[in-house]
């Protein structure tokens, strides 16, 4: 096996998995998504309203450096916080394509703790 089939390899479980997520989150389009992304270097959040394709919250302008677990914690409650200020209460978590533990859990329970329910 070469480098680029077993990239494709990977690239279809991924697609796999987060149509898995995705099925169950639009089959309740009521409630705005909570979307986690992990890159290699940072960790971001948005809050995405699917009805009128906007973005409520994000983490993007967030000035956090690193991808550790403290960072992931930060921007958990931030997002959290900037959505409770735009009156979003409940949402509905979307992990992608990531398992729900390390940082993707950090993210989720700090939001939890600052207000959001999910």
């Amino acid at each position: 096996m070469n480098i680029k089939s077993i990239q494709k390899q990977i690239q279809k479980r991924r697609d796999r998995r987060v149509k898995k997520v995705r099925r169950t989150i639009l089959e309740s389009l009521s409630q705005p998504r909570f979307t986690v992304y992990r890159s290699g270097n940072h960790m971001y959040a948005q809050i995405i309203d699917d009805i009128k394709r906007i973005t409520i919250a994000s983490s993007n302008d967030l000035k956090i450096k690193g991808k550790n677990m403290e960072n992931a914690i930060i921007v958990g409650r931030e997002i959290a916080q900037k959505a409770i200020a735009k009156k979003v209460k409940k949402v509905i978590f979307d992990r992608g394509w990531y398992k729900f533990h390390g940082r993707v859990k950090a993210v989720a329970d700090s939001a939890r703790e600052a207000g959001l329910e999910f």
